[in-house]
């Protein structure tokens, strides 16, 4: 009797090593992947006006903001929850200042929150938000103070990344506890119900998947570090908790795995436009 071979066993040592070589090369090829100049590109096409009043949700470390007042004369006004914040922006800033006399005259920085920001009614024209919303916990009220401090016909340029079907329960716990955020908003039909309740029309929806991250191992090989560190940070996690401290390892750790889901496909960035209604 002649023996079974399984076709899986006969595809994979047999058929695949004679196309792996050219299959090879064709995937060294790049697809283009877009960047985070994309959200640069669509500020581009909306053709606001210099001095038009932006509010950068969640400014982080201020680089947006900067470069949204220094490349388009816009006046910035950035809010943020974490006080250091402000400080490490607030540094930024008078660097910045050296190069550009006058541009601290268009930003400002200013502890604050999404479901509560410092604004009057009706004054902003854009809103800025990247990966923001996975940390606010009533994201319906903070999308319903977005509308209300976007004038008639105002947009909110968000990009956020949500979990795909391919991350496990277990590594959504690992990832989105040390980072603070809000499991649910990792849900784009969760984020979407929020905004479409404020009212909001969307104008654009593009998705990215990874391609952030794909550009970023193109140009800079920034993932092979990513990929090194998670290995190592696992493999021996007493090393570094006992020079670091448990939080800073499980962030650290959060922060490799983040960048490595997006490389894999468990989590997909997405970018919205949305418009406030005339008549706002």
């Amino acid at each position: 009797m002649r023996p079974l071979i399984s076709p899986a066993l006969q595809e994979g040592y047999d058929a695949y090593p004679r196309v792996e070589a050219a299959f090879g090369d064709i995937l060294d090829e790049s697809l283009h992947p877009r960047g985070p100049e994309l959200l640069y590109e669509i500020a581009v096409i909306l053709s606001l006006p210099r001095g038009a009043s932006v509010l950068d949700l969640g400014f982080g470390e201020g680089r947006h903001s900067i470069r949204l007042a220094h490349e388009f004369g816009f006046a910035v006004h950035g809010i943020d929850a974490v006080r250091r914040h402000i400080e490490v922006a607030t540094e930024a800033l008078e660097e910045a200042e050296k190069a550009s006399p006058g541009l601290s005259n268009r930003v400002r920085f200013e502890l604050g929150v999404a479901e509560d920001p410092p604004l009057a009614d009706a004054g902003v024209d854009l809103i800025w938000c990247r990966e923001t919303l996975y940390h606010v916990e009533a994201l319906e009220k903070a999308f319903a103070e977005c509308r209300r401090v976007l004038r008639s016909g105002g947009r909110m340029l968000i990009s956020q990344a949500f979990a795909t079907d391919r991350l496990e329960p277990k590594e959504r716990e690992r990832l989105w506890a040390p980072m603070g955020g809000v499991p649910a908003n990792a849900d784009p039909l969760h984020l979407e119900a929020a905004f479409v309740a404020a009212g909001f029309e969307v104008e654009q929806r593009i998705e990215l998947a990874g391609e952030w991250d794909e550009r970023a191992q193109e140009e800079t090989g920034r993932a092979r570090r990513h990929l090194l560190h998670a290995p190592r940070l696992l493999r021996d996690p007493q090393r570094y908790i006992a020079k670091f401290g448990r939080t800073a390892y499980d962030i650290k750790l959060a922060d490799c795995l983040w960048h490595i889901y997006h490389m894999i496909g468990k989590l997909s960035t997405r970018v919205y436009l949305l418009k406030a209604p005339r008549g706002n």
